[in-house]
């Protein structure tokens, strides 16, 4: 049982990335805008959470400042996408590239910096209860974190009137500008707060999960959140089970080399995404669930004057 709860526990910890980036995404895509640039905002929160807890000692600090850059790297989208009218796919992956160049860049002096990250709580004697101290007690701080931005997600978008003027700009912003609703805040609104989940998502994996700057540390998370939405069918509690999904498929690899399987690392590295293909060809094969549930004007630009 000890050995159950601790693979949950590490479970857990590897899909929390996945929650933060996924939510923040699939509130931005609900808001009709595509940003394919998660990748590059988790990198750019990863290297700046890190600078700032390297050179400020609280890591706690470092995880705001990488929800701000990640933010602050969104909005720089929002410019392009949602007042000059770019083609936001373009500029989606544009903006994945300039996260991995910028982030390899100002990160190379904090290489083979070593700092005190975010710990497991440990809280009395609850923590050392016979498993469900470890399940109930045992995780990072952040990790439940993403339970309570689940929660709230899910509350915003089905139970709270902002949430239903969200989703009413991303099936119809015509009809929404028609009744008097700023779409074009709204959408920056979102993408803020999905270029802030990614910098959360980032920051986590450099402060916390492994608390150390390595160039490209993200592994390509952020394609796998996004792939998360679709598989998710915009839905919060399938991006909740699909981020655990890929996180015990990452854990596996692990495993299955600590047991000590004759099988290349080359091939094991690949399980993550191997995954994320396979779901997606299962999921595309049901075309009129994603037409149902994806936003009607999702990737398309809007103008007011349009």
């Amino acid at each position: 049982m000890d050995t159950f709860a601790q693979l949950v526990i590490l479970t857990l910890a590897a899909g929390t990335p996945l929650v933060f980036a996924a939510l923040g995404e699939l509130v931005t895509e609900k808001s009709g805008v595509l940003n394919l640039g998660v990748e590059g905002m988790m990198l750019v929160g990863a290297v700046v959470a890190f600078m700032v807890a390297a050179t400020s000692g609280s890591p706690w600090l470092g995880i705001l400042a990488g929800m701000g850059a990640g933010a602050a790297t969104s909005l720089i989208f929002g410019a392009i996408t949602l007042s000059l009218l770019a083609n936001q796919v373009a500029t989606g992956l544009a903006l994945s590239l300039f996260g991995i160049g910028l982030s390899a860049f100002v990160g190379l002096d904090f290489v083979s910096v070593v700092i005190a990250g975010i710990t497991p709580l440990s809280i009395g004697g609850l923590s050392d209860l016979p498993v469900v101290g470890q399940l109930v007690f045992g995780h990072n701080p952040l990790v439940y974190l993403s339970f309570a931005l689940f929660a709230l997600v899910q509350w915003f978008l089905y139970r709270s009137r902002g949430g239903l003027v969200l989703r009413a700009v991303g099936e119809s912003p015509q009809s929404a500008h028609a009744i008097g609703y700023p779409v074009i805040a709204i959408r920056y609104a979102a993408v803020l707060f999905g270029g802030a989940c990614a910098g959360l998502a980032g920051a986590y994996l450099s402060v916390a999960y492994t608390p150390l700057w390595v160039e490209g540390m993200v592994a390509g998370r952020g394609w796998i959140a996004l792939a998360l939405v679709v598989f998710a069918t915009w839905k919060p509690w399938r991006v909740l089970a699909g981020a655990y999904l890929f996180g015990g498929v990452t854990l596996a690899q692990f495993q299955v080399q600590a047991l000590g399987v004759a099988i290349p690392s080359q091939y094991l590295s690949m399980l993550p995404y191997l995954a994320t293909i396979v779901v997606l060809a299962m999921i595309s094969r049901d075309a009129v669930a994603i037409r149902l549930n994806a936003p009607a004007s999702l990737g398309r630009p809007f103008h007011p004057a349009a």
